[in-house]
């Protein structure tokens, strides 16, 4: 990934709460056809490993737990908030007009090699652990247990289960760190007349630039 330093991100705890936040994590590895992209919801375990460890299940009948390089990392990607940026918001363009649209968004890049566990006393807690962090925000959440025991057991026998200790983890923050304070102040005020949750979101990131520099 092109990684200019002034949006590189290495801030271990930045990192994990944008993958606890947009958890659904592309996996890219290399098999016996090439490569192959699969979505997949993950858990991360932020105690175990130097960078933490990624938790997720894909169904048996994938063939992605069976055939990817032990040898070469996979790479699973977290995109977070993300959004187009008009020239017309920045005050200078209307100094100058030296201006062109661009688009701003962060990203988290985690590499490991995956290992399968085909486990059902892991999967039972690793489902339960997904549907209670998914279903805290319900008004009355749903539990594994609310499913009948033999139901369970059966979907149990549909998955199979992957573990990725993360060797190396890169971030991107293109948030508009290279233009001046007054820029940012625009470019904030842009995305927040959108009046949309994503524009919102990147206008808060846009600010944080702002505190961080302050």
């Amino acid at each position: 990934m092109y990684l200019p330093k002034a949006h590189e991100e290495s801030r271990i705890e930045v990192l994990h709460e944008l993958m606890r936040t947009h958890p659904l994590g592309s996996m890219i590895t290399t098999g016996k056809e090439g490569l192959a992209a699969n979505h997949i919801p993950f858990l991360l375990d932020p105690t175990v490993g130097e960078f933490g460890t990624l938790k997720a299940h894909v169904a048996r009948a994938n063939p992605v737990w069976q055939d990817f390089s032990t040898d070469i990392e996979s790479l699973v990607i977290f995109q977070g908030s993300q959004a187009y940026i008009s020239p017309n918001w920045y005050p200078s363009k209307h100094e100058h007009g030296k201006m062109v649209p661009t688009w701003n968004y962060a990203v988290v890049h985690a590499y490991g090699i995956p290992k399968v566990v085909d486990d059902a006393a892991w999967l039972l807690k690793l489902i339960g652990d997904l549907t209670d962090t998914h279903e805290a925000s319900q008004k009355i959440p749903w539990k594994v247990s609310d499913a009948p025991q033999d139901f369970t057991e059966r979907m149990l026998d549909m998955i199979v289960g992957l573990e990725i200790p993360i060797t190396k983890i890169i971030g991107k923050w293109k948030v508009s760190q290279n233009r001046t304070p007054a820029d940012r102040l625009g470019v904030a005020a842009g995305l927040t007349s959108r009046n949309d949750d994503e524009s919102r979101a990147m206008a808060a990131l846009v600010m944080q630039t702002i505190r961080d520099q302050a």
